[in-house]
């Protein structure tokens, strides 16, 4: 009897599940790919030879306001490996530069000093200049155009007077924007609320396009770009990490030579293929991406892709922050019916995009196809709220799964991490 180990906060949960019932378990091959140097030595050689633009060093001569976007507590960047070859190179090049290191919140919270530390390391915090977005702080924004999205592209101010703005970040599969990475430091990561809202619209979520593993004819991603561009990302530094959050890959470069090859590498070992089984287990990869029930859909769409119409997904996700969007849960808890909170929402334009619609949308749409039970530490009430069943445990869940089924020997399709996996149909 195979017996899987699911993420779960720091922790793992395992499951004994019968091999004829197991008719897959899907993972990406990243995570058996073996680096050819250390995280240290990969990440230097990628700067050493850039794609699409000169090195970092060479950017940085003549620039004295110098930013870098970096990610913040709910990315599990390698930051301490990055930041201090971005900041030597930088410094190569001009060593009087002004470097600001702005933390790309999007729409989240912001992060504490405790997490800084956590990330960057104590000597960075203390050292260097280090500023969080705040989505809401309209007052730090410049307009630097319209999307094609129609959304009015406003961003934090930093970054839009820097003589020089360069990136950190990762590449992992997205589950609307195609995939993380890139462009995405600047849109949603350094813009105002309401870009984000536009950019994040009940049609654009709603595309073929904007899934999992998919760029070209993306609308979400075209925006994406747009405002990189406009906002003069010159640089990035972008890696891939395997299931213990090390670095096995690294580009640097042009923020769309650099991010492509990225996904390029990513796509040949994140893809699997599968049918539809009656019972689907997927997490949101441990700590720090299943902090909260919000971030958790991104896992939940990995099960959407391999559930059978009625079937049941089984959702591992911590959640010990709650909520992580209060707009979030009232919007899917004021409604009886998931179809109708779609509905509401495919009647709103490209401008009228509400807070936290894009996870209602998703989640709806989800519910629509199958039932979800939720294993957490977050209240049950809390769960009930958002049409999710609560089980505290992994075996409770699957108990509740197989009774909702009316079948003990229901078929099982396991995905240990939804967040790094692209499902594909067979």
């Amino acid at each position: 009897m195979p017996v899987i180990d699911f993420p779960f906060g720091k922790e793992k949960l395992s499951l004994d599940i019968p091999s004829h019932r197991l008719t897959g378990v899907l993972e990406s091959s990243l995570h058996a790919y073996t680096p050819a140097a250390s995280e240290e030595a990969l990440v230097r050689a990628a700067m050493e030879k850039p794609i699409g633009s000169p090195r970092l060093m060479e950017l940085a001569r003549g620039k004295n306001k110098i930013v870098i976007l970096a990610s913040d507590h709910t990315r599990p960047v390698p930051s301490k490996v990055i930041i201090p070859f971005m900041l030597e190179e930088i410094r190569r090049g001009n060593p009087s530069a002004d470097v600001t290191i702005l933390i790309a919140t999007g729409c989240h919270r912001g992060t504490t000093k405790e997490e800084l530390i956590a990330k960057f390391g104590e000597e960075i915090v203390r050292r260097e200049k280090i500023y969080i977005h705040d989505c809401d702080e309209t007052e730090k924004y410049v307009n630097i155009g319209t999307l094609p999205s129609g959304g009015e592209c406003v961003i934090n101010e930093l970054a839009a007077k820097a003589d020089l703005l360069v990136a950190e970040g990762f590449i992992e599969p997205h589950f609307f924007a195609g995939y993380s990475g890139g462009r995405k430091s600047v849109l949603p990561g350094v813009c105002s609320r309401s870009t984000v809202l536009a950019n994040h619209c009940a049609e654009f979520i709603h595309s073929e396009y904007a899934r999992t593993g998919i760029i070209e004819n993306n609308p979400i991603h075209k925006d994406m770009v747009w405002a990189a561009r406009k906002a003069g990302l010159a640089y990035i530094v972008n890696v891939v990490i395997n299931a213990e959050k090390k670095v096995v890959y690294a580009v640097t470069g042009d923020m769309e030579a650099a991010h492509e090859a990225g996904c390029a590498f990513l796509s040949r070992y994140c893809g699997a293929a599968s049918g539809e089984a009656d019972i689907v287990i997927s997490t949101n990869g441990g700590y720090p991406l299943d902090q909260n029930i919000y971030q958790s859909v991104k896992g939940m769409t990995a099960a959407e892709a391999a559930v059978r119409h009625g079937g049941v997904i089984i959702m591992l996700a911590s959640a010990e922050d709650g909520t992580g969007g209060d707009e979030f849960y009232r919007c899917m808890r004021e409604k009886d019916d998931p179809a109708e909170i779609y509905e509401e929402i495919m009647r709103r334009g490209r401008n009228e995009t509400v807070s936290d619609q894009w996870m209602t949308q998703i989640l709806s749409r989800i519910l629509m196809r199958a039932r979800i039970i939720y294993v957490s530490k977050a209240d049950p009430g809390l769960v009930r709220g958002y049409h999710m069943t609560p089980a505290a445990t992994l075996e409770e869940a699957m108990r509740l799964a197989e009774e909702t089924l009316g079948d003990p020997n229901s078929s099982v399709i396991a995905i240990p991490d939804g967040v790094s996996v692209m499902v594909q149909k067979r």
